[in-house]
């Protein structure tokens, strides 16, 4: 029986990537590797006021991903993480020491430029687009596939009085 290990997080990086190899390098066989270091907030109720814990998490980032990413990956920057825990063990001087690394396989930028002047812009006007049913979908179609569950350009409206009577509530 296999166990399940997998991580869902979002947090800001504590720090900039930098030039030094522990923050971002490449492996003898070309692989890109980033180590960034993400804080988590989180509220709790302890008694009649609201505290504030941070915890942090070591994440590493690897590949094309890394590479893509590096540009971006500056201190303050919230980003979503998804992947697994990695234990790593050694030894130094005798002593036994071991660390929880969470090993990225999926991350997301998350946040406008109007945050530390990176991610993405969202469609003038401010509006969240809206999806709209097709008019001539064939329902009927016992051979439909996945691609036509999927809202194509024409579908979205940005403002407009087309689509559902009432706003997405996200």
């Amino acid at each position: 029986m296999t166990d399940v290990n997998r991580v869902n997080i979002i947090g800001r990086l504590t720090r900039d990537i930098t030039s030094d190899e522990r923050s971002f390098a490449y492996l003898p066989n070309g692989t890109a590797r980033a180590n960034v270091s993400i804080a988590v907030n989180r509220s709790r109720k302890n008694g009649e006021q609201w505290v504030d814990e941070v915890s942090y998490f070591d994440v590493t980032i690897w590949g094309k991903t890394a590479e893509n990413l590096k540009p971006y990956l500056q201190k303050g920057k919230q980003i979503a993480v998804d992947g697994y825990l990695r234990q790593d063990r050694w030894e130094k001087d005798g002593q036994k020491n071991s660390r929880i690394v969470i090993i990225a396989e999926n991350v997301q930028l998350l946040g406008g430029r109007a945050e530390n002047g990176g991610g993405y812009d969202q469609p003038s006007g401010g509006f969240a687009p809206k999806f709209q049913p097709r008019q001539n979908s064939p329902m009927g179609n016992s051979s439909m596939n996945s691609s036509m569950n999927a809202p194509m350009m024409d579908d979205i409206s940005y403002g407009g009085e087309t689509g559902f009577p009432e706003d997405i509530p996200f």
